[in-house]
């Protein structure tokens, strides 16, 4: 990891703001499980929806009541949320050196076949904010539901620095 002098997690969030954005609090499970997991040098987060201060701002299937414009969008967000996955469980997000893959899952009208559209909301977010870092291996799901009838879904593996400490997520 290059010093840049800067405070732990601003190379990350200096370009956040560069680009408007913010992370946003740790979205709460819906179920059992925790929001991400480290092994080794490695983060996986858990799926990951485009809750809005705990909301969902739409609901459906994209190709009939959500458009791909605004399922980009919305992938975005929910790729905002496994940021915050991952800072949260290590700390800081300067310690990415990798984003190693993106699997995306839309919940699609039948018709639907534009999914990769949608996950590139979430694949380009990651390339502005971590540069060549952020080009990663990707996977475009169409699925029939997903969970809270949420249109996107999205789960991110990361590469850090080192191993990644705590080896257990934070008491919540």
């Amino acid at each position: 990891m290059v010093t840049t002098g800067q405070e732990p997690g601003a190379r990350v969030r200096t370009r956040l703001a560069e680009l408007g954005l913010s992370l946003p609090a740790v979205a709460a499970p819906v179920a059992a499980y925790v929001p991400a997991v480290a092994t080794g040098d490695h983060v996986h987060t858990s799926g990951q929806l485009p809750f809005v201060d705990g909301a969902l701002p739409a609901t459906g299937k994209v190709g009939a009541e959500v458009t791909t414009e605004r399922a980009a969008e919305l992938a975005a967000i929910s790729c905002l949320n496994a940021l915050a996955a991952i800072e949260d469980l290590v700390g800081d997000l300067d310690r990415v050196v990798r984003v190693v893959k993106l699997t995306g899952f839309v919940a699609s009208d039948p018709a639907f076949t534009a999914q990769p559209t949608v996950i590139n909301g979430a694949s380009e977010l990651l390339g502005e904010v971590f540069g060549d870092a952020g080009r990663h291996a990707r996977s475009a799901v169409g699925v029939a539901v997903l969970p809270l009838d949420a249109p996107v879904e999205l789960e991110l593996v990361v590469e850090l620095d080192g191993p990644a400490v705590p080896a257990t997520p934070p008491a919540r």
